[in-house]
């Protein structure tokens, strides 16, 4: 009887297991629904899908959906024109100025609306989470990288770029070793804005599914753990607002303090 329950047991671990694997971690299948597996073609992946589905969302939001030639936005229009001012005014001016900001807009409006976007969707039963997979949050703080870099050539020339590493009235004997710690500072920047994203979408999604594998595993003894799982999933909600946010204000600030070093 122990040997059947411990089965059983084992049985219930595996079932949480392939959940957690399938809505964190990306594979070359989609589970829609229960007992259903869509394989996707070897030049996809679940995350890679979901990062599509949002790109499609956002598009489909501000191409489609929202109407750009109402003199008085409504509904759903009015909620994304507020978001849009919101980038513009509170995260993109203040921290790149007036200029910049107003031209790197449509790049942080780009930016908070995906992530949101896919952090949403990985609350969604249906839907895997991108943002739990490092490649995609790699690639997000890439681009970021590529702008802070390549723009600040361009707005001010290259020598102006490798002077923003150079404080000035430093003594001559610890300049190269000052600007190597600066210069290098830059990629650690876009690294840490890898790592924040991925690791806070994914520890969140597993502190469920830990919380609910209580249930599956202990049955009503583990009961309580349902209450858990769903105050946390109600966090996640939170959390996932939150992190579109960070990640779209520490790349403003990190392009402003790249573009601008005098201030």
């Amino acid at each position: 009887m122990s040997a059947d329950k411990a089965a059983g047991g084992t049985d219930k671990m595996a079932l949480v297991r392939d959940w957690v694997t399938h809505h964190v971690q990306d594979s070359n299948e989609w589970h829609p629904l229960p007992g259903v597996a869509i394989h996707l073609p070897d030049w996809l992946t679940l995350h890679g899908l979901m990062f599509i589905i949002a790109s499609a969302i956002v598009i489909l939001l501000f191409c489609v959906i929202s109407k750009k030639n109402s003199r008085v936005p409504t509904g759903l229009t009015n909620m994304l024109e507020a978001m849009v001012v919101f980038v513009r005014d509170d995260i993109a001016i203040p921290n790149i100025g007036e200029k910049d900001g107003m031209r790197l807009t449509p790049l942080l409006c780009t930016f908070f609306f995906l992530i949101l976007t896919m952090n949403l969707m990985g609350l969604v039963p249906i839907f895997a989470t991108a943002t739990s997979n490092i490649g995609i949050t790699l690639g997000l703080a890439t681009i970021t990288l590529a702008v802070m870099s390549i723009g600040a050539i361009v707005v001010n020339g290259p020598i102006g770029f490798f002077k923003a590493f150079i404080p000035h009235g430093l003594p001559i004997a610890i300049v190269p070793f000052i600007f190597f710690i600066e210069f290098l500072g830059m990629f650690i920047k876009a690294f840490a804005l890898t790592i924040r994203l991925f690791a806070n979408m994914f520890a969140g999604h597993i502190i469920i599914f830990a919380f609910l594998g209580m249930f599956v595993v202990f049955g009503v003894v583990g009961a309580p753990a349902i209450a858990l799982a769903v105050g946390i999933y109600l966090l996640e909600i939170l959390v996932a607002f939150l992190q579109a946010y960070i990640f779209t204000l520490l790349t403003a600030m990190f392009i402003g303090q790249v573009w601008h070093p005098a201030h």
